[in-house]
């Protein structure tokens, strides 16, 4: 089966701007879209609102029904934000959809806590942030995806993604 619609996996730490660009690349491609922040247990959220962040343990599950919504979305294509911080996190999402591609948005840690910080009511406080940062693992050269800076404008990364990603209709 030949596959046209992007499967497609958001990934950065939180304030990077994953919902934001995820839900714009979406709409540009026709594709759905869902934010994997909804996607989360009761217990996340709670332990993440009380300032804990989350360990492999508590993300096994919620990794397992991303991946799942990303292998019935295979055939129509689909958009997640999700953090995908590790390589080994984005290994669970590839055994349920082998196909899926990551846009890593990368930025500094100044950029991104300034982005934070104009968010107010997320239940991921800022002061998480540096395990964020601790805990990421950068695309590899064998994964299949792409790194563009958070600095640009959501205009300009939707953009560029589609411009740098999609092939030219034959």
């Amino acid at each position: 089966m030949t596959h046209t619609a992007p499967l497609l996996v958001v990934m950065g730490v939180s304030g990077s701007g994953k919902s934001t660009v995820g839900a714009a690349l979406a709409q540009r491609l026709g594709v759905p879209f869902v934010d994997a922040d909804d996607l989360h247990p009761p217990a996340n959220i709670a332990k993440m609102t009380a300032g804990e962040p989350l360990d492999d343990d508590d993300r096994g599950p919620w990794l397992d029904t991303i991946g799942a919504w990303l292998c019935r979305h295979d055939a129509e294509g689909g958009v997640v934000s999700c953090s995908a911080l590790k390589v080994a996190y984005r290994d669970r999402l590839r055994t349920h959809a082998p196909r899926v591609r990551f846009l890593h948005l990368s930025g500094s840690r100044q950029v991104i806590a300034g982005r934070q910080a104009g968010r107010p009511g997320h239940f991921m406080p800022a002061s998480l942030l540096d395990s964020q940062f601790a805990v990421l693992e950068p695309l590899g050269p064998e994964e299949d995806g792409v790194v563009i800076d958070v600095g640009l404008t959501v205009d300009a990364i939707v953009q560029q993604y589609v411009d740098g990603t999609l092939e030219p209709p034959s």
